[in-house]
């Protein structure tokens, strides 16, 4: 079965990442997976080139750090059909229904750039250029499925079969990690590189232990203080999923501090074999672009036909 995964680098990526998404990618992984960095994305609001540039080559590498060998792995930008397919796309869309994606209507203004409004088209190519015909999201991301099965059908009908109508499917979740300041919210690699709530796979024992000393929790004493329970307690039950999904347990830990000094020993565990294969990556950069380049031209190979058929039933070819 083909699965596809993109990861914008819209910043550092952190320990959510890891536990909610890098690990099942991981043990999903094999021939039919194609897990890519997706650049292009990034390109959809302001941007430095140069930190674009250097999060793209950490994130490659910590991809490669965190177990997805077995993957195709590539970056976006790499595979010109994914543009190509995307303006297409444009061609089949309307105004109306890009105008109702969530992330133009959330950050969507007057003076924004027009990447953002028609982006939901470059992330259908994204999805039809493989032809999966289930597409693994979470909630967050069903609109955009939807939207890609609405412009394969409508180009379909209209110019011939050419697309694989997608579906959206809700494997099981990895962990769910919250903001360590906010535990309200996702943790997010996109809150800024130095925000103190987010631990980055990259962060070194001192920092990450600084970060969860200073987690939220609440004013709750006494024996059953560290106890789950989302609503009242949503900084506790943090920790308290963290320190699970890292292979810890509760059992014994009476105080805040407690589960704290157990959470970090439980996530510098977790990081350290990753951050030692990164760090082993990094010396050796050739070996790394050989993965991607090797990546890039399998998915050129897989994606052109799609491309070709698309073109020539619209009239191009």
């Amino acid at each position: 079965m083909t699965t596809l995964s993109l990861i914008t680098p819209s910043g550092r990526l952190t320990l959510g990442n890891l536990l909610g998404a890098l690990r099942p990618m991981a043990a999903a992984a094999g021939p039919g997976s194609y897990y890519g960095v997706a650049d292009l994305h990034a390109l959809t609001t302001p941007h430095s080139p140069e930190l674009l540039r250097t999060r793209v080559a950490e994130m490659r590498t910590l991809l490669l750090a965190a177990g997805l060998d077995a993957a195709t792995l590539f970056v976006q930008s790499a595979v010109p059909a994914h543009r190509s397919l995307a303006y297409l796309l444009e061609c089949v869309a309307t105004s109306g229904e890009l105008g109702r994606m969530i992330q133009f209507k959330e950050k969507g203004e007057v003076s924004s750039r027009a990447s953002l409004f028609t982006y939901p088209a470059l992330m259908a190519a994204d999805i039809l250029l493989y032809r999966a015909a289930e597409v693994p999201v979470g909630e967050d991301q069903r609109q955009h499925v939807e939207l890609a099965r609405d412009l394969a059908l409508r180009f379909n009908r209209a110019y011939g079969e050419v697309f694989v109508v997608p579906r959206a499917v809700h494997p099981p979740a990895g962990a769910r990690v919250m903001d360590l300041l906010t535990p309200t919210r996702k943790m997010s690699k996109s809150a800024g590189d130095e925000h103190p709530g987010s631990v980055f796979l990259l962060d070194p024992p001192d920092v990450v232990r600084r970060k969860v000393m200073r987690a939220v929790t609440d004013s709750d004493v006494g024996a059953d203080a560290v106890r789950a329970e989302a609503a009242a307690k949503p900084g506790v039950t943090n920790l308290i999923d963290i320190l699970v999904a890292c292979g810890g347990s509760v059992a014994g830990l009476s105080t805040y501090g407690a589960l704290k000094k157990a959470v970090v020993d439980a996530v510098v565990a977790e990081l350290e074999p990753l951050q030692k294969r990164y760090r082993d990556l990094a010396a050796d950069p050739a070996h790394v672009s050989a993965v991607y380049e090797d990546g890039a031209a399998r998915c050129r190979e897989v994606t052109a036909p799609v491309l070709a058929a698309a073109e020539a039933a619209l009239g191009l070819l």
